[in-house]
């Protein structure tokens, strides 16, 4: 049986998407440092680890793969997530009752934050626009 142990993100400037990923997930980092790689883990233990590689890719637009962040207050967490740095992408293809926003992290790499209020178990969420 597999399970997802660890998504991998590549950054260019590993300590700022540290401290981002940390603070947007409540996340902490695994205690042997190195420049070029840092684990993260959920804080309590539970669900999938973040992995930052300090390594040079070329951005893809739209994304081929992207993560779905759910919120039980999605307006306090979008606000909370721009405050660290975050930034809203817009995108003409998204619906008027989309229950999703696009956001990028310090270096443009896509996510969506879903509005998980209203269901008991959130559905996956659309691609990250073009």
């Amino acid at each position: 049986m597999l399970r997802v142990g660890s998504i991998v993100i590549r950054v260019d400037d590993l300590a700022r998407q540290k401290a981002f990923w940390t603070a947007a997930l409540d996340y902490v980092a695994r205690d042997d440092a190195a420049d070029d790689f840092a684990l993260l883990r959920p804080r309590d233990g539970r669900g999938p680890n973040v992995s930052l590689d300090r390594h040079r890719a070329e951005r893809q637009l739209p994304p081929r793969i992207h993560l779905d962040l759910y919120a039980e207050d999605q307006a306090s967490e979008v606000e909370r997530l721009l405050g660290l740095g975050a930034s809203r992408v817009e995108w003409r293809g998204r619906p008027d009752d989309a229950d999703y926003v696009i956001l990028e992290d310090p270096e443009g790499n896509r996510f969506c934050v879903i509005d998980a209020s209203e269901r008991p178990a959130p559905a996956p969420g659309p691609a990250t626009g073009g």
